[in-house]
């Protein structure tokens, strides 16, 4: 039988990549479907309305979650596995109605993007290609940077951007081969369009690593010294300037941690909340997920705090005996083993 939940403001429903076999309708409350742009990379945030289903592309396609669902206010849905949701759509064509519907819109907004990347490649395919090429390496994707100007280099090898083609395919497979694809410090990316630097410029700017690394530190030496507020208030500037990519994801989970340790649980989750919105992959994900599963549980809400815990025990691999011991031992305080 289908199950009612309820979700708190600034929950997250399911996060980007989870295993998707449940479909949810929203009975009351507010959600929102946050996901990529496809030509941008930015943010886009979908907002689902009371009596509107969700989550069930890929649960009927079998494939994982592409969003981020998350509660924007007190919440109510009522969750289906996959055959319930059919038996109930095939017995009520005012549900399937619905769901072409949604897909629909869904589906006029994909060819609308499509449409202006494809307008963008006409006018200009080499600068579209190459744009994407930049676009990848300032996001650390180095293996899509690597094949795109790889790409580039062969349908264009004299082409405007050629020699600046050149250069990020270095960088791509130079930090490809330290790093790894998502890792490393922040790329800078300089397009051989782009206007040389005026004499007697500064040679380090806001976005300069040298200098976010450093503002990072001095907010990290705060912590330590236990000055919370004062260590969330330099975190916030990181984040506020978004100066560099690097730094900026790292602040936003100290963010987060300052809060829990001033004791402002809601804050913290509504930060950390931020955090995994906009940072699916992010590399303290585990751990950002266990404060919250702490700030709910120091909040009495122990089944939320026992469903974060059971998440992070369903993503920890053999490399994470720490984190799983941890959560263990969470889980016995609240009778979760």
């Amino acid at each position: 039988m289908p199950k009612p939940l309820q979700y708190r403001s600034g929950s997250l429903i399911y996060f980007q990549g989870d295993p998707a076999d449940k479909i949810y309708i929203l009975q009351s409350g507010k959600v929102s479907l946050v996901y990529q742009d496809i030509e941008t990379g930015a943010d886009v945030r979908d907002p689902v309305q009371p009596g509107e289903f969700f989550g069930v592309k890929s649960a009927l396609g079998r494939y994982p979650r592409e969003e981020n669902a998350v509660a924007l206010s007190e919440t109510a849905v009522m969750v289906f596995t996959v055959p319930e949701f059919e038996a109930v759509a095939t017995a009520n064509s005012r549900i399937i109605l619905k769901m072409l519907k949604v897909f629909s819109n869904q589906m006029r907004r994909v060819h609308k993007q499509v449409s202006k990347v494809m307008a963008k490649e006409e006018a200009s395919p080499a600068d579209g290609l190459f744009a994407v090429g930049e676009y990848y390496l300032k996001n650390k994707r180095f293996t899509h940077a690597k094949h795109v100007f790889s790409r580039y280099l062969t349908f264009y090898p004299s082409g405007n951007n050629a020699i600046q083609a050149s250069k990020n395919l270095e960088v791509a497979e130079n930090s490809l081969s330290r790093f790894g694809d998502g890792k490393g410090p922040g790329i800078a990316v300089t397009s051989a369009a782009a206007a040389p630097a005026p004499a007697g410029s500064p040679a380090s700017s806001p976005g300069d690593p040298n200098k976010a690394a450093k503002s990072y530190y001095d907010a990290v030496s705060l912590t330590s010294q236990g000055r919370y507020q004062d260590a969330f208030t330099a975190f916030k500037a990181i984040v506020d300037s978004n100066a560099d990519p690097e730094w900026t994801a790292k602040a936003s989970f100290e963010i987060g941690r300052c809060m829990f340790l001033l004791n402002k649980f809601e804050d913290s989750i509504k930060y950390f909340t931020n955090m995994l919105t906009r940072y699916p992959k992010h590399p303290d994900l585990k751990e950002a997920m266990f404060i919250m599963g702490q700030c709910n549980e120091k909040s009495g809400r122990k089944d939320q705090a026992e469903a974060f815990y059971n998440k992070i025990l369903s993503m920890c691999s053999s490399d994470d005996d720490e984190m799983v011991a941890k959560v263990k031992r969470a889980l016995s305080t609240i009778g979760g083993m």
